[in-house]
């Protein structure tokens, strides 16, 4: 039985009132190579970009995003996996996540891909949230 393609999925609104979606998942790694071949092999498909550090596929509207493993320095992200979701304004994803006792472990902060603020699950998975378009366009 052939699956129908996927939809493409607009963001949801959360029981806590956020606009959300997943966008991707992220996994760092010191053998970017074998994941690489990894996945092209699980996916059968190339990915859709690549380079000796990072390698980038797309499952649907799901990025799967491979890096290599490098050692923060102080104030720097944690290499660490992590999935990402996007909302529609961070600063105010965030004060309300605060207002439920959510604390991001990084606060919204401009990254060279985005808008992003970063906090951990009750498990210590790390999460991050990006801005899907300025608050501006709402």
């Amino acid at each position: 039985m052939q699956r129908p393609p996927q939809a493409r999925l607009p963001l949801l609104r959360s029981p806590g009132g956020l606009t959300i979606k997943l966008i991707e998942l992220a996994h760092f790694t010191p053998n970017v190579e074998a994941l690489t071949e990894f996945y092209e092999t699980l996916l059968g498909q190339p990915p859709v970009t690549r380079s000796d550090s990072m390698a980038i596929f797309m499952s649907g509207d799901i990025k799967i995003f491979i890096h290599k493993t490098y050692t923060p320095v102080p104030g720097e992200l944690p290499a660490e996996n992590h999935r990402a979701f996007a909302v529609e304004d961070i600063d105010a994803a965030c004060r309300k996540l605060q207002e439920q006792g959510i604390q991001a472990d990084f606060p919204p902060k401009d990254y060279y891909w985005g808008r992003s603020a970063y906090l951990r699950d009750p498990d210590g998975n790390l999460i991050e949230l990006i801005q899907s378009r300025p608050a501006s366009q709402e």
